[in-house]
């Protein structure tokens, strides 16, 4: 028996976009924080702390989108064809973010208050779009004859605008937790009450789009609900909701680095939720990974350069984040 290319190919593409939503995820959540923080050093402190290791983080974005390209390029084709249109608006705000990290130090007092919306604007937005992108693909692409054969703005609904918020809300908590983990003061103070209002809210997000999801797609109800599969698949929310449990318990005892961890694990189960209802397909509901992949030969070839790539993005990674391992204070820097 062979080795199957394709499901390599495609658990490198979970990995890589499970990278982008852990690592960019709490630095968009600094961006949809800011409005809370009002005060121009606490801002900075806040910007401090991701300053070192966001665009190092987007890294991920662009190895599950070439990934994408190389190995699934029928996915590839489809998916920007339904979804041109938020992607183009995520990455309209990714680079709106991207300008203000680098002209908000240099500008003028009088001119700083501009770069801060484009911070918080870019982030807010690149968010909003991934989460009704997201939530759009799981609804489904029409494909007929290997082409997209929906219209532009089918990626508008009810349940895709609800997703895009949800995924604020997710991002927000990473980026509330992380601020606990690198900052002290009336700052992490602040990160703490932020949190805790987060926790609950994400958990409704989660309850609602677990609900909704198969109410809408009997296949995936089936999935979840038939036997054995409801054996199999209990253990995932369950562990959300223990996972919860210990977020909560971890704020109330001001523990530091947990909550930020646990954080990760409710993003993961989430995360693990959405592979579980749409595997084996990479264009739900008809399309399996088998059927959009490239031929052997190509995914062969770009598995090499892949097994070579990621594992210098994951020492630069590893590194950065040693180098930027303490917490941040204004006027100090990393300490």
């Amino acid at each position: 028996m062979g080795i199957d290319l394709a499901l390599i190919w495609a658990l490198i593409i979970l990995f890589s976009i499970m990278m982008y939503v852990v690592m960019d995820g709490f630095d968009l959540g600094i961006g949809i924080l800011y409005p809370f923080f009002a005060d121009k050093d606490e801002r900075d402190v806040m910007m401090n702390t991701v300053a070192p290791v966001w665009d190092g983080n987007e890294t991920w974005l662009v190895l599950g989108g070439a990934g994408l390209m190389a190995a699934f390029p029928q996915a590839y084709a489809v998916v920007l064809s339904a979804f041109y249109l938020p992607l183009i608006f995520m990455l309209m705000g990714l680079i709106f973010r991207g300008v203000a990290f680098e002209f908000r130090f240099k500008a003028r007092e009088h001119e700083r208050h501009f770069w801060d919306k484009a911070f918080i604007g870019g982030s807010v937005a690149a968010t909003f779009f991934q989460g009704v992108t997201l939530g759009a693909y799981i609804q489904g692409v029409p494909v007929a004859g290997r082409v997209y054969a929906g219209g532009p703005l089918d990626w508008i609904s009810p349940f895709s605008i609800f997703t895009g918020a949800g995924l604020l809300v997710a991002y927000a908590l990473l980026g509330s937790t992380w601020l606990i983990m690198k900052t002290d003061g009336d700052l992490q103070r602040r990160a703490y009450a932020i949190t805790r209002k987060l926790v609950w809210l994400l958990l409704a997000v989660i309850a609602a789009i677990s609900l909704w999801t198969p109410l809408q797609d009997a296949a995936i109800a089936r999935r979840w609900f038939s036997l054995p599969n409801l054996y199999w698949f209990a253990p995932v929310p369950l562990l959300v909701l223990a996972s919860a449990w210990l977020l909560h318990r971890s704020l109330r005892l001001r523990q530091q680095a947990l909550p930020f961890i646990y954080t990760l694990a409710l993003v993961f189960l989430g995360y693990s939720g959405l592979g579980i209802s749409l595997w084996p397909h990479i264009i739900p509901p008809s399309v399996t990974i088998w059927q959009a992949a490239s031929p052997p030969q190509s995914l062969g070839f770009t598995l090499v350069g892949a097994l070579l790539i990621i594992p210098m993005i994951l020492v630069y990674t590893g590194w950065a984040y040693y180098v930027f391992r303490g917490k941040v204070s204004h006027g100090e820097g990393y300490h």
